[in-house]
Formats: C-alpha cells, sequence, structure tokens
C-alpha cells in the first residue's frame, strides 16, 4: 500500500489522540467521514496501526527510576545477539531495546521502582550467561522534553 499525504495526516492526528472522533479526524485531513473510516481500517488492515494506547502519568502512580544502559556484548554472531535479545525481551522494565552503532551494542531504557530493582535485573540479566561483556548505567534525573509521537508530517513529507 502506498500512503498519500491524507494517510500521513491520518497517521499524524491518530497519534497524537487515539481517542478522536471519525468525524473529528476528518475535519482536521479534509475528508468526510465515510473516506475517512475507510482510510482508518485499511491502515489497520496494513500494519501501520498497530493499536490504541492510553499515556498514563506514572508520576502520579508513584516513584519511578528511568535508566538507560550500553550494553556492550563478547561476541558478535547472529547467535549471540539472538541469545541476547529472547532473554531480554521478558524484562517487563524493559521498555526500549536499540542495537546502534559506535562503542557498544545495544542501547536500553529501563522504568524501575527504584535503583534496586534495576540493580536486581542486571545481575539477573549478567548471571544468565547470555553474552553480556560489560554495561554501563545512565540514571535519568530530570525529562524536560518527552515526545510520545513521531513528526510523521516532517518526516514523510508528500
Amino acid at each position: 500500500m502506498k500512503l498519500d499525504r491524507i494517510d500521513i495526516k491520518i497517521l499524524h492526528q491518530l497519534q497524537k489522540n487515539g481517542r478522536i472522533t471519525n468525524v473529528e479526524l476528518a475535519e482536521l485531513v479534509n475528508l468526510s467521514p465515510s473516506p475517512c473510516l475507510m482510510r482508518v481500517k485499511k491502515l489497520q488492515a496494513e500494519g501501520y496501526i498497530e493499536g490504541y494506547s492510553a499515556q498514563i502519568n506514572v508520576s502520579k502512580l508513584g516513584q519511578t527510576l528511568t535508566v538507560f544502559t550500553e550494553i556492550t556484548l563478547k561476541n558478535h554472531r547472529q547467535v549471540d545477539f539472538a541469545r541476547f535479545l529472547a532473554a531480554v525481551k521478558n524484562v517487563d522494565q524493559l521498555l526500549e531495546c536499540h542495537l546502534v552503532s559506535g562503542g557498544y551494542d545495544y542501547m536500553l531504557k529501563f522504568v524501575t521502582s527504584g535503583i534496586s530493582e534495576y540493580q536486581e535485573i542486571m545481575e539477573r540479566l549478567t548471571d544468565m550467561d547470555i553474552g553480556i561483556d560489560k554495561y554501563f548505567s545512565f540514571v535519568v534525573l530530570k525529562s524536560p522534553i518527552v515526545r510520545a509521537h513521531m513528526p510523521l508530517t516532517s518526516l514523510f513529507p508528500l
């Protein structure tokens, strides 16, 4: 499916407000409601829209700790990367895992209840013998800018 600028606008609006009504969405993207709904359903069917969720203000629930972790693996064969990913995908506190270029292999983002929970996770991962050579932890002190949406209209101008 080839996307056009209206599809990008629809995706842009939906990621900003997944609870928007079809009528409001249609107005924002300059379509009538019926064709707009058809496009949204097609975007869902084609996998461009994976789901809808609520953005939770976790700080209202209690104190948390966000840690970015650089991981370097001992070996760099496909099997080593696969073993590592198979283990970390089961860690609920892991929000993001990125294979990166540079001086280390992975950049991970954890959100835990505190430093003790984070350290327990890292000790468990290193004890599992999944190929971790070394890791460096960066505790987030403050997050002045966090965006929940991508700049789709800038990334994919049509």
